[in-house]
């Protein structure tokens, strides 16, 4: 029968150690050449990274979704109906243990395993505790979660995706160089030293394979020495052969005093047996939770064994799809067979609840009265510890700006994009080329279209940006890598050079070009104000992006507020309708306009309205409209504009669930 006694991991001489004050360095977990050794092996100089053992109980764990209907309810409103995804767990998990949650697919495996790692939204009932007390954000911090997709930058290269991480993830006591030892030596055990500087790669860049990406995420949680280990599918896509290896790593793992769950799909008999626990589950209920090495004993026990020798996981995963070990393949399909199938599942979903379910709560709760009391103030005392960020805030933002420039740097100067802008620059300089100052319409049009270009450039390419990144962010935030304000400001900064430097060349080509005035003053001056409004510009892209998240939603808003500020800019309609006027006062398009206009023209300056005649510019209708005064209160309300949407950004990612 299932045992549930957790039992305090040994050290290397015997002696147990309690499961909550002990602390084990990485160098405690080597082992001999001959044997598959950990990620973190013997150093030179003993590196000390804190473990801290977990003691994960889940008690009747239910999970509902609500599934909206396609019509109409009596009450004339649409209709819901719930959905049950897990149905009453329950279970335990101790230091040093391996427990893996076999199924079939939309069993509930990967729902259960993210309700574990606390990433889990919606109506989640039970009690799911860690040495006693809830989810927090320290246990958060303790915790590797490798998901099923692998999220990764697709432009940074193997070595720089795990030296990024253990800056971010490991803590400040270690050196800059210990750091690059861990690094080393993950790519090493894992085999990655052949592609260590080949980049990630994604849909249109060409990167590492599926497997060594798969791995590379692994790499990415194993470095922190994690207390408490999530692993989804994490031999999917690897040969047989990789896939031993990385499941003897992470039993190594365990051995040492980790916590570790893992959902897998079809592992060999080879894999299976390195499981210490096992939770089979079927359509969201559990049907066996216990030792792995008597899962067949037990199924023997009521009644479904086999005479052939099959590999256990085979003869699980038949028996949580409703098919019993003698079953035969039969021509006639249909309800008989539905209706078996259901008649099984339902007989052991009733042999676990009579054989199983009371003794696994009697032997939880006899654990929590037994362990509690002595671990209550420990835990209390390591996580009020452990709430710290294990790195400055200061650091993360140096960090987060320097992984940020080098990522993008492939997109921002990519030989595209700078065609495009150098390309629309000369061909605005040769259709304005040295506009004489009589022509007074020609230039202001030029200096509208330097307003309009990059007031909207930037937006579309800011309007991506987090929708983007919503995975990545979702998934480093989860595991507390790092302050959403260290990460916003690294964006920020991080944007500026590689954002600037295109509208710096653009209007260096056109201005001159285009014959406007030549002052280095004015000249500066105008450059400054096109730069200011790209900034303005790429807040309200971030803004908008930030707050729908959702790239096709974002695109369309964007095109409708472009096409808004495009005509109350000022050029096209100079004499807006008073109810209406207050448009204008919203386009920062507007405001770059005129700022352009106020340093390019003073009140005094004239030009040739006819031929031997002056006029002042002042007069001229299209600037008259707009005026050359209060430019100071322009800037004021930019600079409004500049923070305002910013900090709207910023908010908006706050709502982000993290899951």
């Amino acid at each position: 029968m299932p045992q549930l006694n957790c039992i305090a991991p040994k050290s290397e001489h015997g002696s147990t150690s309690d499961p909550v004050e002990s602390s084990l360095s990485l160098t405690e977990m080597s082992e001999s050449q001959n044997k598959a050794v950990l990620a973190f092996p013997v150093q030179p100089k003993p590196l000390q990274v804190p473990l801290y053992p977990i003691t994960l109980k889940f008690e009747e764990v239910v999970y509902k979704v609500k599934l909206e209907q396609g019509g109409f309810c009596c009450g004339g409103t649409w209709g819901s109906k719930e959905k049950t995804i897990l149905n009453g767990i329950t279970g335990m998990v101790c230091p040093g243990e391996l427990l893996a949650m076999l199924g079939p697919s939309g069993s509930g495996k990967t729902t259960l395993l993210s309700a574990l790692g606390g990433r889990l939204n919606g109506k989640l009932s039970g009690k799911i505790t860690y040495n006693g007390q809830p989810f927090s954000g320290s246990i958060k911090r303790r915790t590797g979660f490798v998901a099923q997709d692998d999220i990764l930058y697709p432009h940074l290269t193997v070595t720089e995706t795990l030296f990024f991480t253990a800056l971010l993830r490991l803590p400040n006591s270690l050196s800059r160089n210990d750091k690059l030892q861990h690094v080393e030596q993950v790519i090493t055990e894992l085999g990655l030293t052949r592609c260590r500087n080949s980049m990630i790669g994604g849909p249109l860049v060409r990167g590492i394979s599926g497997g060594e990406k798969k791995r590379v995420s692994i790499a990415q949680e194993m470095l922190i020495n994690p207390c408490l280990l999530l692993l989804d599918e994490p031999t999917s896509g690897l040969d047989s052969t990789t896939a031993q290896r990385i499941l003897t790593t992470i039993k190594r793992l365990a051995s040492g005093g980790r916590t570790i769950i893992t959902t897998i799909h079809q592992p060999s008999s080879r894999l299976y047996h390195m499981f210490d626990k096992v939770v089979l589950l079927s359509e969201g209920s559990p049907i066996y939770n216990g030792p792995a090495s008597t899962a067949l004993d037990y199924f023997s026990s009521i009644g479904f064994s086999t005479s052939m020798t099959v590999n256990p996981a085979d003869l699980l995963l038949d028996l949580a799809n409703g098919i019993s070990p003698d079953f035969k393949q039969s021509t006639e399909q249909g309800e008989n067979l539905e209706q078996e199938q259901k008649s099984l599942r339902e007989n052991l979903k009733s042999a676990y609840e009579k054989n199983i379910s009371a003794r696994l709560k009697a032997e939880l709760y006899s654990s929590e009265v037994n362990n509690y009391s002595h671990t209550k103030d420990a835990s209390r005392r390591n996580n009020q510890k452990a709430e710290q960020w294990c790195t400055s805030w200061w650091h993360q933002f140096r960090v987060l700006l320097q992984r940020g420039v080098r990522e993008r740097r492939h997109e921002a100067f990519n030989k595209l994009r700078i065609f495009q802008v150098i390309s629309v620059a000369v061909l605005g300089g040769l259709l304005w080329w040295h506009t004489p100052s009589s022509h007074i319409e020609d230039r202001i049009a030029l200096l509208f279209f330097f307003s309009v270009f990059w007031g909207f450039y930037p937006l579309y390419n800011a309007v991506f940006t987090f929708p983007q990144e919503r995975t990545m962010l979702i998934k480093e935030r989860s595991s507390g890598m790092y302050r959403l304000s260290s990460y916003f400001l690294a964006r920020t900064f991080g944007d500026l050079p590689l954002e600037l430097a295109l509208p710096t060349a653009f209007v260096f080509i056109i201005y001159w070009m285009g014959g406007l005035k030549a002052d280095p003053v004015t000249f500066i001056l105008s450059l400054l104000i096109v730069l200011y409004t790209v900034l303005v510009a790429q807040s309200l892209g971030l803004a908008i992006g930030a707050i729908l998240m959702d790239i096709k939603q974002a695109t369309t808003l964007a095109s409708v507020t472009t096409l808004v500020f495009l005509i109350a800019g000022g050029y096209y309609v100079q004499q807006i309708p008073p109810f209406i006027v207050w448009l204008k006062y919203l386009s920062y398009s507007y405001y770059c306009y005129k700022l352009l206009l106020g340093v390019q023209y003073s009140e005094d300056d004239y030009y040739e309205c006819s031929k031997g005649e002056l006029c002042r510019v002042a007069d001229f209708p299209a600037v008259k409209s707009m005026g050359l005064n209060h430019l100071w209160i322009d800037v004021c309300i930019m600079a409004l504009m500049l923070v305002g949407y910013r900090l709207v950004a910023y908010m908006a990612l706050h709502r982000v669930r993290l899951r």
